[in-house]
């Protein structure tokens, strides 16, 4: 059974052509290369300010954690459901240069009986925990408190949330417009930053429907059936040989595996703040490598060739993803970030100065990639199990 009939099942859609029609004749902001809509700014000051808003959940990596925390009753996981939410809006805001002043607001829909207090509070109080180690590094975010509704008739088990909102100054903006003879410096996805407590898969949020079903035993169908949709075929639903606590050994430790597909969305803030104190000027894009995987730069390129040649290495997760599922590595590459979630453009002359930045937080970064011109747009992805193209 091919990859895109296996996600034409179970409802999902690596790049969401259906969506991205749906809303191909909205304004697109005053920037439509940005990375995130900008808005004119509402406070005043129109000139000279702009405003941010972005809207993002964690998915349904939420339907794994409640698997995970019911096999083993270890709420530590719904910490991480909550910064996947936080983080794939706030590292998405800070690819057009907003690492300050960001109000942040949660909306948390569950089903109480399945979902209890405990796991609302984890969520809740992760939420303070990750603004506060943000802080460390300077990144400024305020909670604006939020909304937490019992949807039970419509959410199967919980759906986390979050809206977040900036002002920001036009003048420092990071707009897409990357150029001919531009590099691609790639941070790493996985591993243990200086601000992470535990080794990190570099799952991200993306993928996780078809990670879990192709990944995890079929046995989790019968024992959390609130855990898929009742209309998805049998035959693509847990397809998988492993159980949530069948360990991996990964860098001489042993982890479940369970934990491993759920590892935290890593934010790059930290690493953002600082590159872009320094060297906001010389940079020419930022992307990052969410829905649409290695080819989301796609979306934000005119005629110019991505040719990424020298990805950071496959980490075990995704091997391990594409062993289970027989997903072919073309399309492994348009689904998941395989290790490489960050890419920075910019003059080769700063790639180095960009790189041990990242080093300094114990994050891999190396030069990835460069760019050329070309006629319409189109990514190259060379690597270990061949040579693909996405246009």
């Amino acid at each position: 059974m091919s990859s895109k009939y296996k996600y034409d099942l179970r409802g999902v859609s690596a790049t969401k052509d259906e969506v991205h029609k749906a809303i191909k004749n909205l304004d697109k902001g005053e920037y439509p290369l940005a990375f995130c809509k900008i808005l004119p700014d509402v406070a005043g000051g129109k000139e000279n300010w702009v405003n941010l808003m972005h809207a993002d959940t964690a998915g349904t990596k939420t339907s794994l954690a409640y698997m995970y925390w019911k096999e083993t009753g270890d709420l530590s996981v719904w910490e991480g459901i909550a910064q996947d939410a936080i983080v794939m809006n706030l590292d998405d805001m800070a690819c057009v240069g907003c690492t300050n002043g960001i109000l942040l607001s949660s909306t948390i829909g569950r089903n109480k009986n399945l979902i209890n207090g405990d796991v609302i509070s984890k969520i809740i109080n992760s939420t303070v925990d990750f603004i506060n180690k943000m802080k460390e590094y300077d990144v400024d975010i305020h909670s604006a408190g939020g909304e937490t509704a019992d949807v039970g008739d419509i959410v199967r088990t919980i759906d986390v949330g979050y809206t977040a909102f900036a002002r920001m100054k036009r003048k420092d903006l990071i707009i897409n417009d990357i150029k001919a003879g531009d590099v691609i410096v790639g941070l790493a996805s996985y591993g243990q930053s200086t601000y992470e407590t535990e080794y990190n898969g570099g799952m991200g949020s993306n993928g996780l429907t078809s990670a879990r079903h192709d990944i995890f035993h079929k046995s989790y169908a019968k024992k959390y059936p609130d855990t898929f949709d009742s209309n998805t075929p049998n035959e693509v639903v847990y397809i998988g040989s492993k159980k949530l606590t069948d360990t991996i050994e990964v860098e001489g430790q042993k982890i479940p595996i369970g934990k491993l597909v759920l590892s935290p969305t890593r934010t790059f803030l930290p690493v953002l703040k600082k590159v872009l104190d320094k060297y906001r000027k010389h940079i020419n894009g930022i992307i990052h490598n969410t829905g649409g995987g290695q080819a989301k730069v796609s979306k934000f390129i005119e005629n110019k060739r991505i040719i990424k040649d020298n990805l950071l290495p496959i980490p075990p997760l995704f091997q391990m993803i594409q062993k289970e599922s027989g997903t072919s590595w073309e399309e492994m590459y348009r689904v998941f970030n395989i290790g490489t979630r960050l890419d920075i453009y910019l003059p080769e002359k700063y790639a180095q100065k960009v790189i041990d930045i990242s080093n300094s937080f114990n994050i891999d970064a190396q030069i990835v990639g460069r760019v050329e011109e070309a006629k319409g747009q189109e990514v190259i992805v060379k690597g270990p199990h061949g040579t693909f193209s996405y246009k």
